[in-house]
């Protein structure tokens, strides 16, 4: 890694309307987000804000260490944006989880930063918005293949996942409500 450009912020500023490939990591590439019951987290927030429409989910892949969205905000979640809400809301249910289930975990994620004890996702995600239908396919395509990438072995086809859209698209299966499908944004 290049040390002189792994410390510049990444664009994460989105706008309400735009779609974007959004990428968010756990802090320090820890592998938090490995077990199901993790994963369902992060679904059922997702849902959430999907249900009260702050957010439109037209793809998505949860890895080990790290989740992958193509989204759109809609409106603010009271005075936050929603993926700001995403995150905090997540970050508290990690928390929760982990002091009921693997306490000796929680050190992994201990940080000293004001009043803050703990980081489970690292700062400044990625924003990447998506212009057109082309651009919009060719990330969704990568969101779906990064589970058959050789270092991570999770799958041996995209609709094999569990945690991803790729079933959603390839034969409809849709075991995860808060999906629409791109062809009704593009």
């Amino acid at each position: 890694m290049n040390t002189e450009t792994s410390f510049l912020p990444r664009n994460s500023l989105m706008e309400f309307g735009e779609v974007y490939f959004w990428t968010s990591t756990i802090h320090q590439w820890k592998h938090l987000l490995k077990s199901d019951e993790i994963k369902e987290l992060i679904t059922s927030s997702l849902s959430n804000l999907s249900r009260r429409k702050k957010i439109a989910v037209y793809g998505f892949v949860i890895m080990p260490n790290h989740i992958h969205l193509l989204w759109e905000l809609l409106e603010m979640n009271g005075k936050e944006m929603p993926h700001t809400s995403f995150q905090k809301f997540t970050a508290h249910t990690f928390q929760k989880y982990l002091q009921q289930t693997l306490p000796n975990e929680l050190i992994k994620y201990q940080v000293i930063e004001g009043e803050r004890s703990h980081r489970y996702w690292q700062r400044d995600p990625l924003a990447i918005r998506v212009f057109n239908r082309k651009m919009f396919e060719q990330k969704l395509n990568y969101i779906h293949n990064n589970p058959l990438q050789l270092h991570w072995g999770l799958a041996n086809n995209p609709s094999e996942y569990n945690y991803s859209s790729a079933a959603f698209y390839e034969n409809g299966h849709c075991k995860f409500e808060f999906l629409t499908h791109y062809l009704d944004k593009f």
